[in-house]
C-alpha cells in the first residue's frame, strides 16, 4: 500500500495541472477576445502616456 500514498500526489497534481492547461486554452479567444485585446491596449496606452514620452525617460 505504500505505492499508493507514494503515487497519489503526483496523480493529482498532474491531474490539476491539466485541468489548468485545458481552461486556459478554452478561454482564449471566443467572443470576448476583442474587448480584452482592447482593454489590454488601452492600459498599455494608458501606461505610456503616464511615463511620458521617450526622450524625456533617456535625458533624466
Amino acid at each position: 500500500m505504500d505505492y499508493v500514498s507514494a503515487l497519489v500526489p503526483p496523480v493529482v497534481m498532474a491531474v490539476a495541472f491539466t485541468a489548468l492547461i485545458v481552461t486556459m486554452v478554452k478561454s482564449q479567444g471566443g467572443a470576448n477576445k476583442a474587448k480584452e485585446d482592447a482593454a489590454v491596449d488601452a492600459a498599455l496606452a494608458a501606461r505610456a502616456e503616464a511615463e511620458g514620452p521617450a526622450s524625456a525617460r533617456e535625458t533624466s
